[in-house]
């Protein structure tokens, strides 16, 4: 009976050994572990050794079971994920680490459901709880108006879901876009004109009618035209547009610009063409690609052509 004694306490020692290694073992793995890792690092423990081992981990909230491509992994548990979740079952958890690991990107229900493994029924229920209990939000994308994606409740969605400043509940903006388009090039047209008006060189006439992005944000800024906080990126979306009409004009010049320029600066300007173009050139088959196979009855005709109608409504 005394030797029984003696066999329970080193039995319990070795599990609780096994379980300190695979903590370690996932330490060491962040993106977490599977089976053949845990069975490769402990050849000398059972395989009900490892599972006893496991399931004591999942069940006291050490670790999560996640499933990576067609596998099933380890990891260790985020302690604030572990608060957060506090009461939820398993299948909760697992949800809300996907989502989680999302960012503010989002994720799609499609793809939460693979990721998951669950069925259509059961993880729909696990969304509407989690966002009953404010831990996720459902937000449309502009990227499919019928689709939305999942992102913990606390986060900003990213620009590619939003669309950002141009955006409004999926709506894109036109007015706003044209507002901010005339503003922009009245802002570097009074520069251009100023430029003139001081009476020095041609060279520097030119030069003096460069403006940096930069500059032209603190303008539409103190405007106060736009509800939204804008960016300098935003405004030379704006500008680039300008561009592609033939209004401004951008340089680029050495200085203490982003990192993506490589430090330089982006400049703008002004310009007005030496002659307006012809007016076949500005209506819209003037540089329609489908031209010559645009005629009446045809699949582009221009009884349907949707850019005449635009034009003419102009």
């Amino acid at each position: 009976m005394a030797s029984v004694v003696k066999q329970e306490p080193q039995e319990q020692v070795e599990e609780t050994d096994l379980e300190t290694r695979i903590l370690l073992l996932c330490q060491s793995h962040p993106e977490g572990i599977d089976d053949t890792t845990i069975q490769a690092d402990m050849p000398q423990f059972e395989v009900k050794q490892r599972v006893t081992a496991i399931n004591r981990l999942l069940s006291t909230g050490r670790i999560d079971l996640l499933k990576s491509g067609s596998k099933l992994v380890y990891r260790l548990k985020d302690p604030d994920a572990a608060n957060q979740v506090k009461g939820a079952d398993h299948q909760e958890k697992l949800v809300y680490q996907i989502i989680k690991e999302a960012g503010n990107i989002g994720i799609w229900i499609r793809d939460i459901r693979y990721k998951s493994n669950l069925l259509m029924t059961q993880l729909n229920k696990i969304l509407k709880n989690l966002e009953s209990k404010k831990l996720i939000k459902a937000v449309k994308s502009v990227a499919a108006s019928k689709k939305k994606v999942y992102m913990l409740y606390n986060l900003e969605p990213d620009r590619t879901v939003t669309g950002g400043a141009w955006y409004s509940d999926q709506d894109f903006e036109a007015e706003f876009v044209e507002v901010l388009n005339q503003q922009c090039y009245k802002y570097l047209d009074q520069k251009a004109a100023q430029a003139r008006e001081s009476q020095i060189d041609p060279v520097a006439q030119k030069n003096g009618a460069f403006a940096p992005s930069k500059d032209v944000w603190k303008y539409i800024s103190e405007l106060g035209i736009s509800k939204v906080q804008l960016s300098v990126e935003d405004i030379e979306t704006i500008l680039d547009t300008l561009i592609y009409d033939g209004k401004v004009e951008r340089t680029l010049v050495a200085g203490q610009g982003t990192a993506g320029d490589s430090g330089q600066v982006r400049l703008y300007r002004a310009v007005r063409p030496v002659i307006q173009p012809t007016g076949l050139v500005r209506i819209p088959c003037g540089t329609c690609p489908v031209f010559d196979q645009c005629h009446d009855g045809g699949m582009v005709s221009p009884q349907t052509c949707v850019y005449m109608k635009e034009w003419l409504d102009i």
